[in-house]
């Protein structure tokens, strides 16, 4: 096995960018390790949908970045305190959904360092029924990675704001996350263990000898095509959001002039139809900005853009547009 090195960038479009590039392009002759930790961001799977999983204004307020993965599973939440993990191997039909040949070593890393992890379930590690490690696998041919995370310090409380969805009705195809009793590692250590020095000891335990740690260098050219698969896919609205499966979503708030209740249905990340119902009272005809609405990609920037050009704030007494893009977006 051979240590994928990533630079050190904690930017999670350039390192989910990284992973898919080594599963489709190392020679898998041998099989790889990769760590990355990212800034504050959401990693939404691959089947769900997106707006169904966050607090769009937490996230917002906070700059947290949304990505969507190429795995399956729940959405998670990532910052300086967790350290995600990748196996990059050959694929074969005993490996895939054998989530404890690659947790396994990980299990056995944290015991040795006096954490008493145990595998749950299918793919999740626990310390005393409390959640420390997700864990998912991609399959494309004859290659796959079986990828997770370790909670070593994260904010929980950035966990729970994050990841708890504005309240609303949200219907969907798409696959919810199931949310778990979670930890951090730090709380079972005997004394505090700084990050670096956390990877340092799963390495030692993944290369063990004490020799130098095997590392795949990724050249120049094959950086240059990480970053352009970054920009073309991790960074965009259309991989993040428009992957979306088809959703309706109705958002209702009482304000001191009558309850407004919005309506939508939004295809491919796209507002399709648009109503808007309530006892309040309005000077113009609301159709106008059921209009102004539709066809809008339902993205915080874009919808911000269509109610001013609408003149959003005209409509419902008492209500401005910022009011309007809260309740909707």
């Amino acid at each position: 096995m051979r240590f994928l090195d990533n630079g050190g960038t904690t930017d999670p479009t350039l390192n989910l960018a990284l992973e898919e590039y080594a599963l489709l392009t190392l020679d898998l002759s041998d099989s790889y390790l990769l760590f990355y930790v990212n800034r504050p961001s959401i990693i939404i799977g691959k089947h769900q949908n997106t707006i169904e999983e966050i607090d769009a204004d937490f996230v917002h307020a906070h700059d947290i970045a949304v990505v969507r993965r190429i795995s399956g599973g729940g959405a998670v939440y990532h910052d300086l305190g967790n350290l995600s993990f990748s196996f990059i191997t050959r694929y074969s039909p005993q490996r895939f959904n054998n989530y404890a040949e690659f947790t396994g070593p990980v299990v056995e890393a944290l015991r040795e360092l006096g954490v008493p992890a145990e595998r749950t379930g299918r793919n999740d590690i626990v310390v005393e029924g409390r959640k420390v490690s997700g864990n998912a696998q991609v399959v494309r041919g004859e290659r796959m990675f079986s990828h997770g995370t370790l909670l070593l310090d994260s904010n929980l409380d950035d966990v729970t704001r994050a990841l708890k969805p504005k309240p609303g009705k949200v219907e969907s195809k798409g696959i919810q996350s199931v949310r778990s009793r979670v930890a951090n590692i730090s709380e079972f250590l005997a004394a505090p263990l700084a990050m670096d020095d956390f990877r340092a000891a799963l390495l030692a335990h993944f290369f063990p000898g004490g020799g130098p740690v095997p590392v795949h260098e990724f050249s120049a050219d094959d950086r240059r095509r990480v970053e352009e698969l970054a920009n073309t896919k991790y960074r965009t609205w259309d991989w993040n959001y428009g992957e979306s499966p088809p959703f309706n979503l109705q958002r209702t708030q009482r304000f001191p002039s009558g309850e407004v209740d919005v309506r939508l249905d939004v295809v491919d990340g796209i507002i399709k139809t648009v109503r808007v119902f309530g006892d309040f009272f309005s000077s113009r005809e609301i159709a106008d900005l059921e209009r102004g609405l539709t066809g809008v990609r339902y993205r915080r920037d874009d919808l911000a853009g269509a109610l001013r050009t609408a003149d959003g704030g005209s409509f419902v007494s008492g209500v401005s547009e910022s009011d309007l893009l809260s309740l909707i977006f």
